[in-house]
Order: structure tokens, then C-alpha cells, then sequence
């Protein structure tokens, strides 16, 4: 069965210290729905921004918001399509697998989610790759360029095998008393190394880690955007996860710069909650708890910008006069508005 390889050094026994203590302030602050909205938004953004540029989409974050909220973009279909795929693979990231529960098909699921449309032969989405791959790049060796391969994967046949042993030990209920940091930066490391697929395995590796931060409850309402972090160094991350090739798959060096990273995204997170509860906004009491059904509207509507009673009929399924109350109660809490009048009322995110 497999057993990943590494040891507990000073430097990640520090960097989970700091995380340890950065979301238990994170956790016991009074973050108000609109707040927890709009920084779970930023978060998806950034995570969709950076894993997709990590692989050579060229659209800006910017762009890539706009995209999010149905405008038009200027970007080619491949860049967009890429994109729209990892933004719902994120916002699906709740219903994609359960602790404990997970199998290859959850892996294949979510290769299909982020691939759908982007790759030559649109069979290899959301399969095991059935031929031989590898990692390279072009270099010029002063007459011409030439690909230079920097990581051969495992040979395919072996792949299946290998995805087997894997999602076994994971499912084992002693893989998840390891520290959840670790356990991600092990689930992350190990996708990438088997390398299962013709392409995306970058960011089906790092959406899968993202998966297990939100299983283990560590990032339960997905405010870290650990992908920002590695696509601030790209030559790190590569850096880090080859340090495990050259240790006869010793993959201690990779969970230092692993746990650095989450490291760094829970402090950008505790910052922007010490920022928002410093405001002249400040809550008072216990944090301002919502029905299931009123987050999904505030979620909604940070999402697009705005929304009708109309949009929420059609999503609940419910009548105008059910949605009026739920969001007569959200404006009373103070955390949407409304504007227009008549047939042109609609609502929108009350401001910091």
C-alpha cells in the first residue's frame, strides 16, 4: 500500500505553529455574511486566476471576473473555457467527495470538471491517459531549440495500480489524523507524481488538495487562495515538488515550502478579517448567523453583482412573496439593499 515518505523538520513544525494560530483567529472573529461572501469570492477568483495561469491562460484576474459575471471578454474560447471550468469546479468543491468515501472516479470526476472542452481530444477528459507523457520544456542548445524533459511519470500501465493503492490509503481512517496541512500537501505532491492524465494534472492535483482542506474542515467555508501562492514563484513550486525526485521520493522538502504556503494564505486571510473588523463597520456581539437559503441569496448576488425576486423564484422554486420575506430579513440584518423602484427593484450587497 502506499506510504508517502518524509519527516517533520523544525521549519514545517513552525509554519503549522503559525497556521494553527492564525485560523483559530480567523475562526472566533465576527466576520458578517457579506464579508465572509465577498472574501470566499476573492478566494475562488484567486485560486481559478493562478492554477490556470500556473498552466499559460493568459486572461487577467480582472478579465476573469468579468467572465465570472457573464460579460464579455476578450480572450480566446480555450483560455475562457479553461477558466469557467475551474470557477465551478471550486464552487462544486462541497458535493465532489466525502471524507472517508473518496475513489478514483472522484479524481476522474473533478479531471472532467476543469478539462471539459480544453484538450485536443476531448475523450482524455475525465479518463486515465493511455499513453506515455512527460514533462518538458524548450531550450536552445545555440543552433536551435529542443525539448528538454525535466519529469518522466510512471509508465501508464502502472497507473491504474498505483490510483488504487493511493485512494485506498487515503480513505484509511489513520490518514486523516494527520494534520490536514500535511495531509493536502501529501495529496498534492502524489497526484502530480503519478501524473494519471494527457494533461491538467497540475490543476487537478491542486483542486484535489483544495478538496481534502475542505473535507477535513480546516478550510471549511474556502477562504484560502493557496494557488496565489505558488503562481508568485512559479520556478519555487516547480522547484519543490522535483526536490522530491532527487530524494528517492522523500517529499520533506516539498511539505516545507507546502506548509510556507498555507502559511502565507491563512496570514493574507487573518489580515483581511483583523482589516475588516478594524473598520468603521464594527460588529457588535455574536456574528450575525444566516439560514441555509439566505447565504445561498447573499452568495448569489456577490456573485453577479445583483439580483431580482424573479432569480430567487426560479432558483428556490418558491413564490415572490416567500422570497420577499427572505429578503426583507437580510435587509433588516443589513446585509443586502435594495434599489429601483417597481419592476426595476432589485438588490444588491450593502458596502464595507
Amino acid at each position: 500500500m502506499f506510504k508517502p515518505k518524509y519527516n517533520i523538520t523544525d521549519k514545517i513544525i513552525n509554519n503549522l505553529t503559525f497556521i494553527a494560530s492564525a485560523r483559530t483567529l480567523i475562526e472566533q472573529s465576527r466576520i458578517v455574511p457579506q464579508w465572509e461572501a465577498k472574501l470566499r469570492r476573492q478566494a475562488i477568483l484567486k485560486n481559478t486566476h493562478s492554477s490556470t495561469s500556473i498552466e499559460g491562460n493568459k486572461m487577467t484576474l480582472h478579465q476573469m471576473e468579468d467572465l465570472a459575471q457573464g460579460k464579455k471578454v476578450i480572450a480566446t474560447e480555450k483560455d475562457k473555457q479553461e477558466v469557467l471550468n475551474y470557477l465551478k469546479a471550486l464552487e462544486k468543491i462541497p458535493g465532489l467527495g466525502e471524507k472517508g468515501k473518496l475513489s478514483t472516479g472522484t479524481l476522474l470526476n473533478i479531471h472532467k470538471i476543469i478539462t471539459k472542452n480544453t484538450l485536443e481530444n476531448n475523450s482524455d477528459c475525465g479518463v486515465c491517459r493511455n499513453r506515455q507523457v512527460f514533462v518538458g520544456r524548450r531550450v536552445f542548445d545555440g543552433t536551435g531549440y529542443k525539448t528538454e524533459v525535466t519529469y518522466m511519470p510512471p509508465e501508464t500501465k502502472k497507473v491504474p495500480g498505483l490510483l488504487k493503492d493511493f485512494i485506498r490509503w487515503l480513505n484509511l481512517d489513520k490518514t486523516w489524523e494527520i494534520n490536514p496541512v500535511l495531509l493536502a500537501g501529501i495529496v498534492h505532491y502524489e497526484i502530480a507524481r503519478i501524473h494519471p492524465f494527457i494533461d491538467g494534472n497540475g490543476r487537478t492535483a491542486r483542486l484535489f488538495a483544495t478538496l481534502i482542506l475542505y473535507l477535513s474542515d480546516f478550510d471549511h467555508r474556502q477562504l484560502l487562495a493557496l494557488d496565489d501562492f505558488y503562481d508568485t514563484d512559479r520556478q519555487s513550486y516547480y522547484a519543490a515538488l522535483k526536490t522530491a525526485q532527487k530524494n528517492n521520493n522523500n517529499i520533506t522538502k516539498w511539505l516545507e515550502y507546502f506548509t510556507t504556503g498555507v502559511a502565507y494564505s491563512a496570514n493574507e486571510v487573518k489580515e483581511a478579517v483583523i482589516k475588516l473588523g478594524s473598520g468603521s463597520k464594527k460588529v457588535s456581539g455574536i456574528q450575525i448567523a444566516l439560514a441555509p437559503r439566505q447565504m445561498e441569496i447573499v452568495e448569489f448576488i456577490n456573485k453577479h453583482g445583483k439580483a431580482t425576486n424573479r432569480d430567487f423564484q426560479t432558483i428556490f422554486k418558491i413564490s415572490a412573496q416567500a422570497v420577499h420575506k427572505e429578503l426583507v430579513k437580510l435587509v433588516e440584518l443589513g446585509v443586502i439593499k435594495s434599489q429601483g423602484k417597481g419592476r426595476s427593484l432589485y438588490y444588491v450587497m450593502v458596502d464595507d
